[in-house]
């Protein structure tokens, strides 16, 4: 018997996802996690992963912490950091 399964998801009911592929919200895992984001507490929260994915990618972006002023990134793993 194999440890891991390919056929089920991993997660618990109660904790919320947004599926990528679907563009829908989903209770438990129904999709693959390279499908989906999450968890996350509530359903309003799942509702907002794209938005709150965009603010903190906006944030990444401007934060002077991470990149030069030419948009190059000089941060962790960048090998300029």
């Amino acid at each position: 018997m194999a440890l891991f399964s390919r056929n089920r998801p991993a997660g618990k009911a109660g904790e919320w996802y947004y599926c990528l592929k679907h563009g829908k919200v989903e209770e438990g895992p129904e999709c693959p996690a390279k499908d989906r984001m999450g968890p996350y507490a509530t359903r309003p929260e799942a509702e907002h992963a794209m938005e709150t994915a965009a603010e903190r990618n906006a944030e990444w972006e401007t934060d002077p912490r991470w990149h030069d002023g030419d948009g190059t990134a000089n941060g962790p793993g960048s090998g300029r950091g």
